[in-house]
C-alpha cells in the first residue's frame, strides 16, 4: 500500500511518539515500582537494628566491624550475590576509654571533659598545668608563644578560629601540634561550640594518626569560665584520659553490586558512610544514609530486572577520620575509574529531603533536570543546588571527575545531634526517611537505565577549578588526596 504523503507525516509522528513514550512509560513504572517497594518496606526497624543494636560505630572499632558484617549479610538476604568485604589501612585503631577533669584554681570543680578522637591516653594519674589559651594558629603566633608553652595545658579557642570554616585553618591547626610538643605542652583542650556543656568529643585533625599530645574536649561554659577567671590571674586544671590504640590496622568497607544486564562494565555507585562518632549512636550520623543505601539495593534487587548499567552499593568507613574508606576505594579502582557513571551519596541525615546538590557543575544540573521534573518532584525530590563541598565521600570521586549527586536535605535541625550524645532512632523521621531513600533510588534506576552517561567526566584542569573556588586545593594537597 502506497501512503499519501498527507497521511504519511501524521503516520511517522505517531510511530515516534509511541518509541519516544514507551521508555518514558517504562521508567515511571520502574520508579513508581521502587517507591512503593521502599515506602511499604521496614527501614525504620533496619535503621533500629543498626543504631540500637551496634551504637556508635568508631571506625575500627569492635562495633563498626560486627555492623559491616551484618550490612554484608544484609545485602545478601536481598538476593544480592556479589557482596565484598574491601579492607582499607589506617595508621592507628582507636577506641575510646574513660575521662576525668578537675579545673584546680582558682576554684575546685569538676569539668565536662571527653577525649578527643584519636588521643593518646595521658601519663597514669593524669596530666596537670596552668592554662595557657591560643585564639590564634597563624605559624608565626604559635611561635611567638613558645616560651610560655612549657608544662602547660593549651586551650584551643576554636569558635575563633574556625569562625570562618575549617578549610583554611586545618593545615596550621595540625602544623601547631608540633609546636605544641616540642615546646613542653602537657595536653591540648578544645572547647565545645554547644550550650549547656554538651560534648560532640570528635577528633581534632584529618586521619588516623594519633594526636602528638594528649587531647580533650571541655564544655563551652566551662571553657568560658576559665576564661573569665583568666582575667584574674593564673588558672590550673588537670585531666586523665585512658584510652586503648592497637597501631596500623585494616578496616573494611562493604560494597555490593547488582551487575547490569546490557552494559555490565559501566557502573553507578550509591554510597553513605557506615561509621560514625562513638559519642551517640549514629542514627542520623550516618545510620540514616546508611540504611536508605541498604534499602535501594533491596528495592532494586526485588525489581526482578537487573539495570541496563551495573550498580553498586558502598558502606564507607573511615568517612569521619578524613574520607578514608571513600578515597581508598578510588585509589585501588583507578583502573576502572572511567567506567563510573555517576557517585550518588547520601550523609546529610534524615531531614525533609530537597533533591540532589550537583556540586558546581551546571552541566549535571541540565542533565538532571529531565530527571528531576518528570520522576522527583512527586516525591520531594524534585530541587537541585549548585552547592559544592568535599565534607563526605563524593568527595573522593568528585577528584576523578566522576558526576557526582549528593543527597539534598533540610539539615535545620541537623546540628542539635550532629555528633552528640543525642544522635539516636527517635530523632529520625519514618517518612522523610523513606522519601529519601526514594529518590536515591529512582535517580539510581534512571541513570542506569539511560542509554547514555549522564554527564561526562572533568578532566584535571576542570576538577581544578571547582577546587580553587572552594579554597581546596591546597588543603588537599597538602593532606596527599590531591596533585595539581
Amino acid at each position: 500500500m502506497k501512503l499519501r504523503p498527507s497521511v504519511v507525516t501524521p503516520f511517522v509522528l505517531l510511530c515516534s511518539a509511541l518509541v519516544f513514550a514507551a521508555p518514558n512509560r517504562e521508567r515511571q513504572e520502574g520508579a513508581d515500582q521502587l517507591t512503593a517497594s521502599i515506602y511499604t518496606g521496614p527501614a525504620m526497624r533496619t535503621l533500629r537494628e543498626l543504631s540500637d543494636g551496634f551504637g556508635g560505630r568508631l571506625t575500627g572499632s569492635p562495633a563498626y566491624n560486627q555492623a559491616a558484617e551484618w550490612a554484608a549479610a544484609k545485602f545478601r538476604s536481598y538476593g544480592i550475590q556479589n557482596v565484598k568485604l574491601e579492607p582499607f589501612p589506617m595508621d592507628s585503631g582507636w577506641v575510646r576509654g574513660t575521662a576525668s577533669g578537675q579545673l584546680l584554681t582558682p576554684v575546685s570543680r569538676g569539668l565536662h571533659l571527653e577525649s578527643l578522637g584519636w588521643s593518646p591516653s595521658t601519663p597514669a594519674g593524669g596530666v596537670k598545668g596552668e592554662v595557657l589559651v591560643v585564639d590564634d594558629i597563624a605559624p608565626e603566633a604559635v611561635k611567638a608563644l613558645a616560651p610560655q608553652m612549657k608544662g602547660k595545658i593549651v586551650i584551643i579557642d576554636v569558635g575563633k578560629i574556625f569562625a570562618h570554616g575549617w578549610v583554611k585553618v586545618l593545615q596550621p591547626l595540625e602544623a601547631s601540634y608540633e609546636v605544641f610538643k616540642d615546646n613542653g605542652v602537657v595536653g591540648i583542650v578544645l572547647p565545645s561550640g554547644d550550650r549547656s556543656n554538651v560534648l560532640s568529643a570528635t577528633e581534632a585533625k584529618w586521619g588516623s594518626t594519633l594526636l602528638l599530645v594528649p587531647g580533650a574536649q571541655i564544655g563551652l561554659e566551662d571553657f568560658q569560665l576559665i576564661r573569665r577567671s583568666l582575667e584574674k590571674g593564673p588558672v590550673t586544671m588537670q585531666f586523665e584520659l585512658k584510652n586503648t590504640t592497637t597501631g596500623p590496622t585494616q578496616v573494611n568497607n562493604v560494597v555490593a553490586e547488582i551487575r547490569g544486564s546490557e552494559s555490565p562494565d559501566e557502573w553507578i555507585i550509591i554510597g553513605a558512610h557506615l561509621d560514625s562518632w562513638d559519642y551517640g549512636t549514629g542514627a542520623q550520623d550516618n545510620g540514616s544514609g546508611s540504611v536508605m543505601v541498604l534499602y535501594v539495593a533491596r528495592a532494586i534487587a526485588a525489581m526482578g530486572k537487573a539495570p541496563r548499567r551495573s550498580i553498586r552499593f558502598a558502606l564507607w568507613g573511615g568517612e569521619e577520620q578524613g574520607l578514608l574508606g571513600s578515597y581508598a576505594y578510588t585509589q585501588a579502582h583507578l583502573n576502572e575509574m572511567s567506567k563510573c557513571v555517576a557517585v550518588l551519596n547520601t550523609d546529610n541525615g534524615a531531614g525533609h529531603p530537597k533533591g540532589w546538590k550537583v556540586e558546581s557543575r551546571k552541566d549535571l544540573e541540565e542533565a538532571m533536570r529531565p530527571i528531576s521534573d518528570a520522576l522527583l518532584k512527586d516525591i520531594s525530590g524534585g530541587g537541585l543546588s549548585l552547592e559544592s563541598s568535599y565534607d563526605t565521600d563524593h568527595g573522593p570521586f568528585m577528584l576523578q571527575g566522576v558526576p557526582a549527586l549528593d543527597l539534598w536535605v533540610d539539615m535545620s535541625h541537623y546540628g542539635e545531634v550532629h555528633h552528640k550524645s543525642s544522635d539516636t532512632y527517635d530523632k529520625v523521621d519514618a517518612i522523610d526517611l523513606k522519601a529519601g531513600t526514594a529518590i536515591v533510588a529512582v535517580t539510581a534506576w534512571a541513570i542506569a537505565e539511560d542509554t547514555k552517561p549522564i554527564a561526562s567526566h572533568l578532566d584535571h584542569a576542570a576538577v581544578a577549578e571547582i577546587l580553587k573556588k572552594q579554597d581546596l586545593d591546597s588543603l588537599l594537597t597538602y593532606l596527599g588526596q590531591w596533585k595539581p
